[in-house]
């Protein structure tokens, strides 16, 4: 896929010039990672980078937020740590380890760039440091992921096995005809929260939001936000093989970052699930991704 360029407009600057090699002292900083997953997919996907196409995307956009009439320029900047080199193959775990340690102190939030959803295993995994017990997980997602195995479909019950407490999971936007009853059953079991599709049609999306943040942040525990695009509607979504018709909106999804991203708890999020390849020719996919990178400084502004 080529990736359009813009022109130049010094009194419109690119939201791409929020990225830096390195943290500014006067600004917020937030650490950005690309773990970029693929191999072990369910559903066969392209080796293309999805961090390198959100990186891009984000030339699409400015740093005005209008919702809240402020300039990101003047108070955020992305710290681009990279790519993590072939995270799927032998020592990938180790790898993206060693990537998070790089992670400055001075970060008040990371922003992890998958690939498919096997980077919230490596990203959760890393950052927890073998204190996974003491984390909560928050998943926006069409699907538990809780199979067997190693794969993007089973990150959540590797995690649970590795001693995270599924009392302070909560999975938002599990939608019908996706899972099955052996996996509601797990999720059950393990004492996960569920926040169905069907529950979302009858309260907002900052309302899961925060119900989300109770549980999963219960005790002033950090909290992990994992943000698989395929909980979206599939015509906003293209580039996500698993995306179903009557999934979340790309508003719904935007607000939903913000939202928890408010929370002071939480260390990190992720975005995962697309394939580049498949998105559609004017990148809907990426962009949305893109402007969701952007919806979290916004709720880390909020924080104040």
């Amino acid at each position: 896929m080529d990736f359009v360029t813009t022109t130049s407009d010094p009194l419109w600057p690119s939201a791409a010039t929020l990225l830096q090699s390195a943290p500014h002292p006067q600004r917020r900083n937030v650490g950005l990672l690309g773990i970029s997953t693929f191999a072990t997919s369910v559903t066969s996907r392209s080796a293309i980078s999805t961090p390198r196409a959100i990186r891009s995307a984000l030339t699409r956009y400015s740093t005005w937020s209008y919702s809240d009439m402020f300039d990101l320029a003047d108070t955020m900047c992305l710290v681009d740590y990279g790519d993590v080199a072939d995270p799927d193959g032998d020592g990938g775990s180790e790898r993206v380890l060693e990537a998070t340690k790089k992670f400055d102190p001075s970060l008040e939030l990371r922003v992890l760039l998958g690939g498919d959803n096997a980077a919230t295993w490596h990203g959760l995994r890393a950052l927890a440091g073998g204190e996974l017990a003491n984390w909560g997980l928050i998943t926006i997602d069409a699907h538990h992921d809780l199979r067997d195995g190693r794969s993007n479909g089973s990150p959540v019950r590797q995690l649970l096995e590795e001693g995270l407490d599924g009392h302070h999971v909560v999975q938002v936007g599990l939608a019908d005809f996706s899972n099955s009853t052996a996996y509601a059953q797990r999720a059950h079991d393990a004492g996960i929260t569920v926040i169905s599709r069907d529950v979302l049609r009858h309260q907002t999306i900052e309302e899961a939001a925060t119900h989300a943040m109770v549980v999963a942040g219960a005790g002033g525990r950090p909290v992990y936000v994992d943000i698989d695009m395929d909980a979206a509607d599939r015509s906003v979504v293209p580039g996500c093989p698993a995306a179903a018709p009557g999934g979340l909106s790309a508003d719904e999804m935007r607000r939903f970052v913000r939202a928890v991203t408010h929370g002071a708890q939480v260390r990190a999020i992720d975005i995962t699930e697309i394939d580049v390849q498949l998105d559609s020719e004017d990148q809907r996919t990426v962009r949305l991704a893109a402007l969701l990178v952007l919806e979290a400084l916004v709720g880390l502004h909020r924080r104040q």
